[in-house]
């Protein structure tokens, strides 16, 4: 620890899940609950899922054979064009295949130190820029420190114990997977092969295991602990005893059959890593977390070290700086700890932390907005390469969706729906009764897509573009040139379309979900073509793909504004069943595809403020990042900062406290700083840090504005690091509300194009070589 790092402070052990500290390295988590006599680390593995490699095409097989496909595709449009929305509703249900699969929680090693007289827990801290939660007690008087973290470069969770006098203390392990075998510190557990999500109650067998293999898959999952400590290591039936030990370290690995089952076994890799020592392990996995966290950092106000108390500082509301501070990186840290190169899939709605057999929505991938949002904050914020995963999963769904595309609706390319998971579902979910608004929505890869550009974009890395994006891009690009229709009015429409996950009101009074041309589908649809037209160009590629293009982009179906003044939802002026519906879909254009503003698209960019006035102020975790991110596109610092004091409040679950006084619906922060829906989604924390990137700089188009939406309270601070589109990066700080010290440096891109930097009062173009970096004041 240094005197610059960020630390947050427990007084007490963690009594619940949502009060211990997150640690990960993007394959191996752990949530450290603390304590003296029964302290508890409940392990994630990030591969830990229920199903098997073949589960797609086997639901695939099921589905097609009751009927859905390209005849019955026909029939949906012919009804939906009838507006029989009965029928094209009944038969389109018939298309959904049964769900994706659950993340699961992995398994638990607890600890008890033998507190012969007495003990006092004196605190625990993590500190966001090691990732390195550190607790002290006293047992029968006697200091004890214990420091646990995840490692990636040696792939193991570690934790270290030291005390002045020896002390004895019992280490076990258990799971709430099926064990089948025991040794020591080590279980082979059985992973199920299906995981019904919590809900779906009506499922008779909610966790289903197979009792040996699936289709030639044997679902597993390896946990290995090695130890080395100068006391006396005895094993009794849950695990061992350690007599008269000064000095222990545990070492922690996992394997699995879903992810690279032939690499190095969990107990090689233990023992590898617990031979390194522990202060090599400490150092080595503190140097490549600092050079990860310290890319980028993030100061509002003047406070941004020291060790803050997470109750009494952060979440008290009185000082909503430090907490801005504080929030910014805490979404860092866990983007880092649950999404790193070659270590495991992606983060998904709960990051990688979960202790539940049935968590809400599966903790699964939601790729309507959630896992998109976990990414946001990955480029500008620093964290380039905690993006790679996404696009792993990425070339997954472009095989699957590939099938999927061809025998349910007669289209090239590849297409994916509102859910998928670690095997890469592509159907829509459902099991026949999932109501269309949430279960049919076929542009959940046209929107995963576009974070393909995005890493380009900042990065300007062309060859990643040519030999991952491209392949991605024009997939889904064919995917829609075959899924548009002509209307009557010669534009190109979507249908059927829904708008997740509202319904409008028909003019028989009824709720309803599909529709021709939502605002959503037409702003993805036309952001992905331009966006594949300037990767062609780029690339210098000759595509016949280029020509069908540019005959589709002009004759999409533009963006429309209601009689009452506000962006439509849908084609037609459709009145909305709910006008305060926590999904900003129609906005998507704004943020984060950044195709709507005031200086290109003034009309519409003040549409759609007022349909986000019309929306209202908060509603849970997420939905308040995005209405920050909106308002702050649109540059409305005081709108942005009044959602985030929303967000940041303390969850108590106490509907008097949490009521929507001051509009939120529910939601807000708990105690570890998670933020809750309720229940817990990771992805308002990943969304905050986005947005409060948003409101500092905005790199969109050719100009970076630099503090576009900046609240008045918060008139003192300083960025550095920040990378904007273009392959660049700013630092600056800012006084009173205005910059004093401004620097732009160049990590990639055309070192021959200008640079336009614009700010309260003032515009620079410059000229910012590879490597170089241009001090403007």
């Amino acid at each position: 620890m240094t005197a610059r790092d960020l630390v947050l402070a427990w007084p007490e052990p963690a009594a619940l899940w949502v009060e211990a500290a997150p640690v990960g390295n993007g394959r191996l988590g752990a949530m450290v609950f603390g304590g003296v006599e029964r302290a508890r680390f409940q392990l994630n593995d990030s591969t830990v899922w229920s199903g098997f490699p073949g589960g797609p095409a086997r639901a695939l097989a099921e589905v097609r054979a009751n009927g859905a496909g390209p005849a019955r595709f026909a029939e949906v449009r012919d009804a939906l064009c009838a507006k029989d929305y009965r029928r094209a509703e009944s038969l389109l249900m018939s298309f959904e295949g049964p769900y994706s699969q659950e993340y699961l929680p992995f398994a638990d090693l607890w600890m008890s130190v033998d507190a012969r007289s007495s003990s006092e827990y004196l605190g625990r801290t993590l500190n966001l820029d090691t990732g390195v939660v550190e607790e002290r007690f006293t047992v029968d008087g006697q200091d004890v420190r214990r420091a646990t973290w995840a490692s990636a470069p040696a792939g193991v969770l570690c934790i270290s114990m030291s005390t002045e006098e020896p002390v004895d203390l019992e280490i076990s392990v258990s799971s709430p997977l099926r064990v089948l075998r025991r040794d020591g510190l080590s279980l082979e557990l059985e992973v199920p092969v299906d995981g019904a999500p919590l809900h779906e109650p009506q499922v008779a067998e909610p966790l289903r295991y197979a009792g040996g293999s699936m289709d030639g898959y044997r679902p597993f999952a390896i946990l290995a602990a090695a130890l080395d400590t100068d006391g006396e290591v005895s094993e009794n039936d849950s695990g061992v005893v350690v007599r008269g030990l000064r000095r222990l370290m545990v070492t922690v690995a996992s394997t699995t059959s879903a992810w690279s089952p032939d690499t190095v076994p969990a107990a090689r890799r233990a023992a590898a890593a617990l031979a390194r020592g522990a202060e090599n392990l400490a150092r080595e996995h503190e140097a490549d977390l600092r050079a990860l966290l310290g890319a980028t950092v993030l100061r509002v106000g003047q406070r941004r070290a020291g060790t803050f108390d997470v109750a009494r500082e952060v979440l008290s509301g009185k000082d909503e700086r430090l907490t801005a501070t504080v929030l910014f990186q805490f979404g860092r840290y866990l983007l880092a700890s649950a999404s790193r190169p070659d270590a495991g899939p992606p983060a998904n709605l709960q990051g990688m932390w979960n202790g539940e057999l049935r968590p809400a929505w599966s903790s699964n991938y939601t790729i309507n907005i959630n896992t998109q949002m976990n990414y946001w904050c990955a480029e500008p914020a620093g964290l380039s390469e905690c993006h790679l995963p996404l696009f792993d999963l990425l070339d997954r769904l472009a095989v699957t969706g590939r099938a999927v595309a061809r025998d349910l609706y007669g289209a090239r390319g590849w297409v994916t729906h509102h859910n998928t998971d670690i095997w890469g579902w592509s159907l829509p979910v459902g099991m026949g009764h999932g109501n269309p608004s949430w279960a049919i929505w076929m542009m959940g890869g046209v929107w995963l897509v576009q974070h393909v550009w995005d890493h380009y974009d900042f990065t300007r890395d062309a060859a990643f573009l040519r030999e991952r994006g491209w392949p991605l891009l024009r997939g889904a690009a064919e995917f829609c040139l075959d899924w548009l229709v002509e209307g009557e009015d010669g534009y190109l429409d979507t249908l059927p379309g829904t708008s997740p996950e509202n319904l409008f009101t028909s003019a028989e009074g009824r709720p309803e979900s599909l529709t021709v041309s939502p605002a959503m589908d037409l702003a993805l649809i036309h952001a992905l073509f331009t966006r594949c037209l300037a990767a062609l160009d780029v690339l210098g590629l000759d595509d016949p793909v280029r020509a069908e293009i540019e005959r589709a982009l002009p004759r999409l179906r533009p963006p429309g504004i209601s009689a009452g003044g506000w962006l439509r939802e849908w084609a037609e002026d459709l009145p909305e069943h709910d006008p305060a519906h926590r999904h900003l879909s129609p906005l998507v254009g704004v943020y984060p595809l950044g195709t709507l503003d005031a200086e290109r698209t003034p009309d519409l960019a003040a549409a759609a403020t007022r349909l986000l006035d019309r929306r209202g102020p908060g509603a849970m975790g997420w939905s308040w990042a995005w209405k920050m991110a909106l308002r702050a596109r649109l540059g409305d610092g005081e709108s942005a900062r009044a959602l985030f004091r929303e967000a940041t409040r303390p969850f108590t679950g106490d509907p008097a406290r949490n009521a929507p006084v001051d509009g939120s619906e529910w939601g807000g922060l708990l105690p570890n700083l998670f933020s809750t829906h309720p229940p817990f989604q990771i992805d308002g924390n990943y969304g905050f840090t986005a947005a409060l990137a948003e409101m500092l700089v905005d790199s969109h188009g050719d100009v970076i504005r630099l503090l576009p939406a900046l609240p008045a309270a918060w008139p003192d601070g300083h960025l550095a690091g920040l990378r904007c589109r273009g392959g660049l990066e700013v630092d600056l700080d800012w006084r009173s509300g205005e910059i004093t010290a401004l620097t732009v440096r160049r990590r990639g891109g055309d070192p021959a194009r200008p640079v336009r930097v614009r700010y309260p009062g003032r515009e620079a173009e410059l000229t910012v070589s590879l490597g170089e970096e241009v001090r403007v004041c």
